[in-house]
């Protein structure tokens, strides 16, 4: 069983009369996490939203109801809480009216659940992301060694719980969590009967990965309106597929200030999305894999660490550019990703002189754990 990092931050809010809203795609574990925290633990209620005996009890607000449905339980688990309708409702009653009941739900889609839980909710629950398996944690589950030699796989193959510990069967895997899990909220959502917009969308983004994104563009090439777009872009971030990176700008009159950068939660969703699983030295993209690795990577860390940190990537007008940087506790962290550890970097002198007390690093395959680990 590979330790998530995420687990202690929970256990420390169990004690706390508040809900635990566990966020996370589908297959990242979430319930898996909650069955190892409660294992041989009594008086635990779990329910499925994905089941209709259940939607259609927790669709209804009935407090004696649900006081005979929870009994003597003292905690409910509620999986998939964003297919039953107005469950913060629901939740809300139950925590209201039922003092002895620890209340724990989990969601696979962030927009879908936040807004059926914010305002009966405020104030009354604690909020949790669950990634795939982290460099960090797969590193403690073996060693940091192993892990570094395990670099193809996850550049290749991603990290998603069951493709990392089932490595012979990545590519099938893979392809059924794509086809049948990844974007199924959204398109339930936005109701669409056919997947062929959105599927154009993420193939167009996959293909984009490093590079900065037009929504202009992105509407030419897929046949719709630029809204649209919009739209399904926060619709795949909530559903945690992608997740977007705004320019930084400050000081620098040529600096780009409406810029941004779209990548991937996953290395093997976006593979799989191209349909690309050729051997590293044999792909002309390695660099926006390796740069999609670590900008992801380092996401996980700082969200199952709780580190707050604002995320950009910086360029100027004339092309000057640096891949990744980390704005905590009012001070700048400036970061270049090269795949070739012989190359040198061009030195980002104009940034330092706009920003002279931020700090600057260059990420390779010689020191990538110390940045993957909070060491940079």
């Amino acid at each position: 069983m590979v330790e998530r990092t995420l687990e202690n931050a929970i256990r420390k809010r169990l004690s706390d009369h508040k809900v635990i809203v566990l966020y996370g795609a589908r297959q990242t574990g979430k319930t898996t996490l909650l069955k190892q925290m409660f294992k041989g633990k009594e008086k635990v209620l779990w329910l499925n939203g994905d089941e209709s005996e259940v939607r259609s009890l927790l669709n209804d607000q009935n407090s004696q109801r649900l006081a005979a449905v929870i009994a003597d339980y003292t905690t409910v688990v509620i999986d998939e809480a964003q297919r039953i309708e107005h469950i913060g409702l629901t939740l809300k009653l139950i925590h209201d009216t039922m003092d002895q009941v620890k209340l724990i739900c989990t969601g696979s889609s962030s927009f879908m659940l936040a807004r059926s839980t914010s305002e009966p909710l405020t104030g009354r629950k604690w909020e949790f992301v669950l990634h795939p398996f982290s460099f960090e944690e797969l590193a403690n589950h073996r060693s940091v060694l192993e892990e570094l030699q395990a670099k193809s796989l996850r550049l290749t193959y991603g990290s998603y719980p069951d493709i990392a510990l089932h490595p012979d069967d990545s590519k099938s895997l893979l392809t059924e969590l794509v086809t049948s899990y990844l974007y199924r909220d959204v398109l339930e959502f936005e109701l669409l009967r056919k997947s062929s917009k959105i599927e154009d969308l993420l193939k167009a983004l996959a293909l984009q990965v490093g590079g900065e994104v037009s929504l202009n563009e992105l509407a030419r090439l897929i046949g719709l309106d630029v809204k649209t777009i919009d739209r399904y872009l926060l619709l795949l971030e909530q559903s945690f597929v992608i997740f977007r990176l705004p320019s930084f700008a400050r000081n620098m009159r040529n600096e780009i200030k409406r810029g941004r950068k779209i990548y991937f939660v996953d290395n093997g969703v976006l593979n799989t999305i191209l349909s690309k699983f050729a051997v590293l030295e044999n792909r002309s993209d390695v660099g926006s894999l390796w740069e999609n690795y670590l900008i992801g990577e380092r996401r996980k860390y700082l969200s199952n660490h709780g580190l707050q940190a604002n995320m950009y990537f910086w360029r100027t007008h004339s092309q000057q550019e640096i891949d990744y940087i980390e704005e905590r506790d009012g001070e700048l962290f400036a970061y270049e990703f090269k795949w070739n550890s012989r190359k040198r970097p061009t030195s980002p002198r104009s940034f330092l002189e706009a920003y002279p007390s931020a700090h600057f690093a260059v990420v390779n395959q010689d020191n990538y754990e110390q940045f993957l680990m909070g060491k940079m």
